[in-house]
C-alpha cells in the first residue's frame, strides 16, 4: 500500500498547492465567488461534471449498481438530465443576469424582499450538501489508512476548507480540472474495464445475475420519478450550480460546456452502474451496497491504479464539497447577513469596496467549513442529510424560481407566500412521513405551486419598472464593469 499512500499523499499535497496559488488571482468579490466571470468551454465543462458527481454519485452510483444492476445508474442519470435542461434552457439567461446568488436573482425579478427568507432554505441547503461530502471522507479514508471515523472528516474536511478559504472560486475551480482529469481517469479508464474483466465479461455476469438487474426500470417507476423531482429539478435551481453557471465567460459557454458536461454525466452514470454489477457478481454477500466501490477498488486492482482510483474517489468527494461550501458561506455572507446589516448589492459587480468583500467572503468560508465539519461528525446518516437538503430545495424553491423565469405575473407576495408554504410542508411532512418518504417533497412542491399561483392572481402585478429592468438583465444589456476584466481562462 505504499505506493498507493504516496499517490493519496501527493494528491491532498497538489490540492493545498493549487489553492496556495489561487490566493494570488482572487483580489476581488468577482474574482473570489465567480472566477471573474472568466471561464472558458473546457474549464467551465470540466468544472461543471465536477461539482455536479460527488460522493454520492461515484460511492452511491456504483451502490446502487451492486443493488439493482443497470438500473441503479437512475439516479446519476437524473443529475445529468437536470445539468442539460439546466444548460439549454436556462444557462444563457442566468449567465447574463451577472448575479452572485440566486436570492439576487428573486429580488431583481419580484422587487426585493424575498433575499433573506429564500436566503435562509438557500442556505439550508448548501450546509447539508456540504455536510454530506464531508462524512464521505470517513468512508475514504478509513479503506486507505483505517482512520477513526472523526479524524477522517476532520482531515479530509481541512484540506478542502483550506484550499477554498485561500482562493475562493479560482481555487475551487483549479482543483475541479485537476479532479475531474483524475475522475475520468480513475473510475471511466481504468476502474470500469478492469470491474467487467474482472467479472467475467458481460455474458458472465448475465449468467450469475438475476434478469433485473439488467431491466432499464428494475430500480422501480415510482423511484426513478421521485430522483426527476428531486435531482433533475434540484439542478435547476441550485445556487452551487447556479454559481459555477456564473463563471462562464459568456451565455453561450454556459449553454454549450453545460450540455457537454451533462452527456458527461451521463456516461458517468452508466459506468457506476455497470460498477456496481460487476462487483456484485464478485462479492454477492457485501454487508452493505456502499461497500461496493471500497471492496472492488481494495480487492481488484493492482498497486498504484488502486491509490489512483482511490484518489478519483477522493476527487469526486472534494469537488462536491467545496463547491457547496462556497455556495453556502456566499449565501450567508450575500444573503442573510448583508441583508440583516441592510447592505444588499443587488448583483452588482466589483462595486466601490468590493475589495474589501475578499476578507469578507473568506472569514465565511472558514466560519461555514468548521460548521460542516462539526455537523458532519455529529451525523452519521449521508441519504438522509442528502434527502433533507434537496426536499428544501425542491420543495421550497423551485417554484419562486422557475415561475420568475417564466410566468411574468408572479408576485414578490406569490413567491414569499411559496418559499414559506413550500417549505413549511416539506418539514412538516418529513417529520410526520419520515425523512426518506416520497410525500414530502410531493406535496410540498405541490403545494408551493398552488401558493404561489393563487398569491400571485390574488396580488397586484409587478410594477411595470422592476419588470423593464429584470428584461434588460436577461437580455444581456446591463454593462459589465471593466473591473472584471476580459482575459478568458480554459
Amino acid at each position: 500500500m505504499a505506493v498507493d499512500y504516496a499517490v493519496i499523499i501527493g494528491y491532498l499535497a497538489g490540492m493545498l498547492a493549487v489553492g496556495w496559488w489561487g490566493m494570488r488571482r482572487a483580489r476581488s468579490k468577482s474574482e473570489f465567488l465567480v472566477a471573474g466571470r472568466r471561464l472558458g468551454p473546457s474549464m467551465y465543462s470540466g468544472t461543471m461534471a465536477a461539482i455536479v458527481l460527488g460522493g454520492a454519485s461515484t460511492i452511491g452510483g456504483v451502490g446502487l449498481g451492486y443493488q439493482y444492476g443497470l438500473s441503479g445508474a437512475w439516479m446519476v442519470f437524473t443529475i445529468g438530465l437536470g445539468l442539460l435542461a439546466l444548460s439549454v434552457f436556462f444557462s444563457a439567461r442566468i449567465a447574463r443576469l451577472r448575479v452572485y446568488t440566486v436570492s439576487e436573482m428573486l429580488d431583481l425579478r419580484y422587487g426585493g424582499s424575498a433575499g433573506v427568507i429564500s436566503g435562509v432554505v438557500m442556505w439550508a441547503y448548501t450546509l447539508m450538501l456540504a455536510v454530506t461530502s464531508t462524512i464521505a471522507y470517513a468512508t475514504i479514508f478509513d479503506v486507505l489508512f483505517g482512520l477513526d471515523r472523526t479524524l477522517a472528516i476532520i482531515l479530509g474536511g481541512a484540506v478542502v476548507v483550506a484550499y477554498s478559504t485561500l482562493g475562493g472560486m479560482w481555487s475551487i475551480t483549479l482543483t475541479d480540472m485537476v479532479q475531474f482529469v483524475v475522475k475520468t481517469l480513475g473510475v471511466l479508464v481504468l476502474l470500469l474495464p478492469i470491474a467487467v474483466v474482472k467479472a467475467g465479461g458481460f455474458a458472465q455476469m448475465k449468467a450469475q445475475l438475476p434478469t433485473e438487474y439488467f431491466a432499464p426500470l428494475g430500480i422501480g417507476g415510482q423511484t426513478i420519478f421521485t430522483y426527476v423531482l428531486i435531482y433533475t429539478f434540484g439542478m435547476l435551481i441550485g445556487q452551487d450550480i447556479w454559481q459555477r453557471v456564473f463563471t462562464a465567460r459568456s451565455d453561450r459557454i454556459a449553454k454549450l460546456g453545460g450540455t457537454a458536461a451533462g452527456v458527461y454525466c451521463l456516461v458517468y452514470a452508466i459506468a457506476g452502474a455497470v460498477i456496481g454489477t460487476a462487483a456484485k457478481v464478485l462479492y454477492p454477500n457485501l454487508a452493505a451496497p456502499d461497500d461496493a466501490f471500497a471492496t472492488i477498488v481494495k480487492d481488484a486492482l493492482p498497486v498504484g491504479v488502486r491509490g489512483l482510483v482511490l484518489a478519483a474517489a477522493l476527487s469526486a468527494v472534494m469537488s462536491t464539497s467545496s463547491g457547496a461550501l462556497i455556495a453556502c458561506a456566499t449565501v450567508a455572507n450575500n444573503d442573510i447577513w448583508s441583508r440583516l446589516r441592510g447592505v444588499v448589492s443587488r448583483g452588482r459587480d466589483d462595486e466601490e469596496g468590493a475589495h474589501d468583500e475578499v476578507s469578507g467572503n473568506r472569514a465565511f468560508i472558514l466560519i461555514m467549513g468548521v460548521a460542516v465539519i462539526v455537523t458532519a461528525i455529529a451525523l452519521n446518516n449521508v441519504v438522509e442529510a442528502l434527502t433533507v437538503a434537496y426536499n428544501l430545495l425542491v420543495g421550497g424553491l423551485l417554484v419562486p424560481i422557475l415561475g420568475g423565469l417564466l410566468w411574468k405575473r408572479g408576485t414578490a407576495a406569490g413567491a414569499l407566500a411559496s418559499v414559506a408554504v413550500g417549505g413549511l410542508a416539506v418539514v412538516g411532512l418529513m417529520a410526520w412521513k419520515g425523512i426518506l418518504a416520497n410525500e414530502p417533497v410531493y406535496y410540498g412542491l405541490l403545494a408551493s405551486l398552488v401558493v404561489h399561483i393563487a398569491v400571485s392572481l390574488a396580488t397586484k402585478p409587478t410594477d411595470a419598472a422592476v419588470l423593464a429592468a429584470w428584461r434588460e438583465r436577461l437580455a444581456g444589456r446591463t454593462p459589465v464593469p471593466a473591473a472584471e476584466g476580459t482575459v478568458p481562462v480554459g
